[in-house]
This record gives C-alpha cells, sequence and structure tokens, in this order.
C-alpha cells in the first residue's frame, strides 16, 4: 500500500511516541520503580500497588479534560498547537525522570504522573488527526500501519537499551547510570521523531475560530450531551470501547510487575517486551488487512477473544513459559484492538466535529484506565497474587463484548 506524505508522518508519530510506552510505562521505569521502593523497605505487593494507583492518578488528571481539550481543538489551527504543548512537555518530563534522586520513590511517581500526562494528551489530538490525514476506506490500514510502526520502531530502541541493560553500558555505568541513560535515550527518540508529524501534518477538518474560544467550548460540549440521541451508535460504542480498553490498557501498564512478581528475572522480562514488540507488528498490520477483508466490527471481537483467553490463562500461571505464552498472545492482539478501535471510531464520527468526540474518546479509554489498575491493584493487595488481579479482568472484556456486538455498523455509516 502507498502512503501519502501526510500518512506516512501521521504513522511515524506512532513509531516516535511507542518508546514511551514500551520503556517508561512498561519496561524499564517500573523495574527501576520497584528496585527503588524496595530500597525504602515497601514490600513487593505494594509497590505494585503504588505503580498501579499512579497509571491510575495520571490517567485520572488527563481524562478530565480530554472533552474541553478535544472541542478547542476543534478550532482551526488549535489542534497542532495542543498537540505540542502537551507533545513536548512529556518529553521534557521523561528527561527529567533521569534526575530524579535514586531514594525517592514518591518523586520518581510524581515525575512519572506528570510525563504520562504529556504522552496521553497528545495522543488525543494526535487520534483526532487521523480524519485529516486519510479518508474512511483508507483508515483501518492507515491506523494498522501507525501501531505497527509504533511497536517495530519501540522495539528497535529497545534493543539498545537492553544491550546497555545486559552490559552496564558496555562496562561503563554502573545499574542505576545506565537505567537513566535509557530515560534520556527515550526522549530524545521520541523528539527526533515526532519532526515530521509537526512539519507534514495539518489540520483540514474543523470550525472557524470564536470569541471566548474557552466559554463556547463549554458550550458545545453542552450541545452535544443535549442532542446526545443523535449519537446513539457513537455512545453505545463508547460504553463498549470504555470496558474493553480498560482489560487491555490494564494488562499492558502492569505487565512488568505482574511478572516480577512471578519471580521472572528483570532480563527475561526485557527480552519477552521485545519479542512481544516484534510479534505485535506483523499481525498489527494483519488486523487491519483482514478487516478490510471481512469488516473492523469483527476484528475487533476477535481480539477481544483473545484478551478473554489470556485472563483465563492468567489464574493458572506459575511458571516463566506461562509468562511467555502470555506475552505473546497480547502481542498477537494489543495492536489489532487498538488500531482498529480507533479507525471504527473515526469513520463513525462528524468530520468537523471530530476532536470533540476523539476527547470523549479518549475520556472513555482514559477513565476505563482507572478502574483496571485499580481493581488489578484491589484484587492483588487482597489475595497477594498478581495472577488473580489479572484473571479479575475478565469481566470487563466480557461486558465489552457483549456492548459491543450489539452495535449496528450500519447505522454507523448513515
Amino acid at each position: 500500500m502507498t502512503f501519502t506524505k501526510e500518512e506516512k508522518s501521521w504513522i511515524m508519530y506512532d513509531w516516535a511516541n511507542s518508546v514511551y510506552s514500551l520503556i517508561i510505562v512498561t519496561a524499564i521505569l517500573p523495574i527501576y520503580f520497584k528496585y527503588v521502593a524496595g530500597n525504602a523497605g515497601i514490600s513487593d505487593a505494594d509497590s505494585t500497588a503504588f505503580w498501579g494507583y499512579a497509571s491510575s492518578f495520571a490517567t485520572l488528571l488527563i481524562s478530565v479534560s480530554s472533552p474541553i481539550l478535544g472541542t478547542i481543538a476543534d478550532y482551526r489551527g488549535a489542534k497542532k498547537k495542543l498537540f505540542n504543548f502537551f507533545a513536548f512537555s512529556g518529553m521534557l518530563l521523561t528527561l527529567a525522570l533521569a534526575i530524579v534522586p535514586n531514594h525517592s520513590w514518591v518523586a520518581l511517581l510524581a515525575v512519572y504522573v506528570i510525563s504520562h500526562m504529556g504522552f496521553q494528551g497528545a495522543n488525543i489530538f494526535y487520534d483526532g488527526f487521523l480524519v485529516d490525514v486519510t479518508t474512511d476506506e483508507r483508515a483501518d490500514a492507515v491506523s494498522s500501519y501507525g501501531f505497527g510502526f509504533g511497536y517495530i520502531g519501540s522495539a528497535l530502541l529497545f534493543v539498545l537499551v537492553m544491550v546497555l541493560q545486559v552490559t552496564d553500558g558496555f562496562g561503563l555505568m554502573g545499574t542505576e547510570t545506565v537505567t537513566k541513560l535509557c530515560f534520556i535515550l527515550t526522549a530524545v527518540w521520541w523528539f527526533a521523531f515526532t519532526i515530521p508529524f509537526v512539519k507534514n501534518v495539518h489540520q483540514n477538518y474543523g470550525i472557524e475560530p470564536e470569541k471566548h474560544t474557552i466559554r463556547r467550548s463549554f458550550l458545545r460540549i453542552a450541545e452535544t450531551i443535549k442532542e446526545i440521541s443523535r449519537y446513539k451508535h457513537i455512545v453505545f460504542f463508547l460504553i463498549a470501547y470504555f470496558f474493553y480498553i480498560d482489560g487491555v490498557d490494564t494488562i499492558f501498564t502492569m505487565a512488568t510487575a505482574f511478572g516480577i512478581d512471578m519471580g521472572v528475572s528483570s532480563d527475561m522480562l526485557i527480552i519477552i517486551l521485545l519479542v512481544v514488540n516484534i510479534i505485535a507488528f506483523p499481525f498489527t498490520i494483519l488486523y487491519g488487512r483482514l478487516a478490510a477483508r471481512f469488516g473492523t466490527k469483527p476484528l475487533i471481537l476477535t481480539a477481544i477473544s483473545v484478551y478473554i483467553i489470556i485472563c483465563i490463562y492468567a489464574m493458572f500461571m506459575k511458571t516463566t513459559v506461562d509468562f511467555w505464552i502470555v506475552g505473546i498472545l497480547v502481542g498477537t492482539s494489543q495492536g489489532g484492538i487498538q488500531a482498529l478501535s480507533r479507525s471504527y471510531f473515526a469513520k463513525i464520527v462528524p468530520k468537523d466535529r471530530a476532536n470533540e468526540f476523539f476527547g470523549f474518546y479518549n475520556i472513555f479509554g482514559k477513565f476505563s484506565a482507572i478502574l483496571g489498575p485499580s481493581i488489578f491493584a484491589f484484587v492483588t493487595q487482597m489475595t497477594g497474587q498478581s495472577q488473580f488481579g489479572i484473571a479479575a479482568l475478565i469481566l470487563l472484556f466480557i461486558i465489552g463484548a457483549v456492548l459491543f456486538s450489539r452495535v449496528n455498523f450500519q447505522a454507523t455509516t448513515d
């Protein structure tokens, strides 16, 4: 498939920011945080729970502002400015992780929370730009290639990070110094590959600027809520999305802490995460191609089914091999369900109000990520077993599947 310059630049941002998801959210920072917290006398179960609560708090802060930010972004010229602010703020705070004192687990969590807000905030506008760079017919493919290249791009940097971790910086650095270098590399990578997006992606849909932009934006949100009967298909999808993406994000966010609690070594976790990202690349592209043949809805339901299997299997996990199996299953479907959910939503919203609706899309997705980690953390603390925390997420996938199966695709395209 041949992509336009705008589509390529949009896809490249997934390549740019996915290193944050892998290295900061999933791999290196959780391991480093548990190390710092352990040195401070925090138990494994409690440090895992604190990581979950921090992830939930970061999500809460950006979620409550998503609808108004999305509505403001619908004004011509505003979307790119907001994207730049959040993206570059996230990069700077990622750099700041490298200067947090080694003994302060609280400060480490605080900087993580703020950097995560920048990362998630930029994604509100990045997702909204999908309607600007491509057509409905190409949306599944473009969205899938975005996630796919995000996985392979983050895997490339992750290889360097893994080498630095295993060799202690080629014998030149201590473990803590290597870890902080990984934070710096993540921020630099994120910045460098965001440049094509900043140069080439522009807002094509939107409304003309008005006086009192913020006040008018709140009024527009109120008007949309009053007219919600016009958008029943969108609301029904968002409720379903709320549940199933909650489970997806929670498994991703808590994977490393879960693995450590199972006794998987840090080096093995790094290898597993690398393999998962490599697997995710072709499978995400495959989901996009299969969606073109069989439809987006059946492929999303297929991905949800894979996650239900993961939750069931988690109850019986005991060994590193079990963790490998779960990781591979996640790799086959994580990118697919995220990419197709994004493109499905882009097809069903009014184009000139896409950012307002993507604000709701993000608040449903982000608020769901508050519930999931909290469920995981609570069940883990109550049982003392991370496996039961993962298994408890099955309810979210079942509810999401039932609700999404009731969304009429034809109705969404009218």
